[in-house]
């Protein structure tokens, strides 16, 4: 399955929008943080649906990908 380019643009520019790491890049959430929403449940909605692809993508060590998609299409 190839991933959508758009869903992988709008993943790479994501921020917290609330708590301890507000404004912070989805992608640069502490790996820990990103597992305690993993065991704890993760939120409703559509950064809920970020979140789990964010930590797909980091427990597949896939980080750089969006790093790079994220310098590739500045906003």
């Amino acid at each position: 399955m190839i991933p959508n380019k758009n869903v992988l643009i709008e993943l790479s520019h994501a921020k917290m929008p609330f708590g301890k790491y507000k404004d912070r890049y989805l992608i640069d959430l502490p790996e820990y943080y990103v597992v305690w929403y993993h065991n704890k449940g993760f939120p409703k909605g559509k950064l809920g649906d970020m979140l789990k692809q964010i930590y797909e993508i980091k427990l597949n060590g896939l980080e750089e990908l969006i790093r790079t998609v994220k310098k590739q299409y500045p906003r």
